[in-house]
């Protein structure tokens, strides 16, 4: 289908086949609205970097993106510590429409879809009636469904509820399960303070993926390497408090120094053993750098590795929240230091 604005489309492909898709824009733009559509129903507004690390939009970009939401007056922005980006309106009222339109621009045929022809195309060609109709049910189909409609399915992936169609475009990835847990030496409030520190947990993973190519290296010095480039991590602000502890959600979004993408998708549950020691776990799905498909023993290693990134990211931030203790205790006066 020939849009309206030629960057933002595919061109006529061989044999008069068409490819359907968002340019990247767009793409960015509809995820970028779907995360604010999921974080709407609890009054949340959502920080750039939550934004790029819950839907993958590049830290490059998140800003822009949103800017075009605000500008077509779905979205609106609040600065400040408890600011960050919201829709402006309630997304069963959101058309997915007008989202896609906020970074395609206007979805009608502006030019002939076959172009310059015969003398006898001057005004129209044989295919405009055809092509008008199929983009107005385009539109239609758009207009019909809402991003509160968008997040649902969402939500139904998430949970792992809704199955991939037929004509699924992907390849399932491969995704790893993750379960680990470590003991910190210190109480559940200082501990949950020590995660909540901006920029603490994309420090940590980024440190930890570091560490494990190192046993990458050894294991498989032809695979693409672990070590992240970049890592954007949230922190969700919605815990849930049980008798048992917090829970407290995690999405972290990397980038190797490859160029190769990761993703994990957690929640860390946090149960106080004492009123000076908390047992940390960390439980979800990780979606590792891609590795050498022909290679039998692939999923094993990956496996592996994964665990191993876990593990690192656990004993990584038990030291840093239990070193920024021992300081504190070295900076009160008259206040003797014990060792750990």
């Amino acid at each position: 289908m020939y849009l309206s604005n030629p960057r933002n489309v595919k061109r006529l492909a061989i044999l008069g086949r068409v490819n359907m898709t968002l340019s990247k824009r767009g793409d960015y733009v509809v995820r970028s609205a779907l995360c604010l559509a999921r974080a709407f129903g609890v009054g949340e507004s959502r920080k750039i970097r939550e934004v790029v690390a819950e839907m993958g939009v590049p830290q490059t970009f998140a800003s822009q993106i949103l800017a075009e939401l605000v500008r077509a007056g779905l979205a609106v922005s609040r600065a400040g510590k408890e600011g960050g980006y919201r829709l402006s309106r309630a997304p069963d009222t959101v058309s997915v429409l007008e989202v896609v339109e906020a970074g395609e621009g206007p979805l009608r045929a502006e030019r002939c879809a076959l172009g310059d022809g015969p003398c006898r195309w001057q005004a129209v060609c044989p295919l405009h009636e055809t092509w008008q109709a199929a983009t107005g049910a385009l539109r239609e189909v758009l207009a019909a469904t809402t991003l509160a409609d968008l997040a649902e399915r969402d939500r139904a992936l998430e949970l792992g509820l809704l199955q991939a169609p037929p004509d699924s475009h992907r390849q399932a990835p491969l995704e790893m399960e993750i379960d680990d847990l470590v003991q910190v030496e210190e109480g559940l409030e200082g501990l949950l303070r020590g995660l909540g520190q901006q920029g603490r947990m994309s420090r940590l993973l980024q440190a930890a993926c570091t560490e494990v190519d190192a046993l990458r290296l050894r294991l498989h010095p032809d695979w693409p390497t672990w070590s992240a480039g970049q890592v954007i991590a949230a922190v969700g602000t919605q815990c849930v408090t049980g008798t048992d502890g917090v829970e407290v959600p995690l999405s972290w979004e990397g980038t190797t120094v490859d160029g190769l993408p990761s993703h994990g998708e957690a929640h860390l549950q946090l149960r106080a053993l004492d009123g000076e020691r908390t047992e940390l776990r960390i439980q979800g799905r990780f979606r590792p750098p891609v590795a050498p498909a022909d290679r039998s023993d692939s999923q094993t290693q990956m496996e592996l590795l994964s665990q191993a990134l876990v593990r690192s990211f656990l004993r990584l931030t038990a030291k840093a929240v239990e070193d920024e203790l021992v300081a504190q205790v070295r900076q009160a006066p008259g206040t003797a230091v014990l060792s750990r």
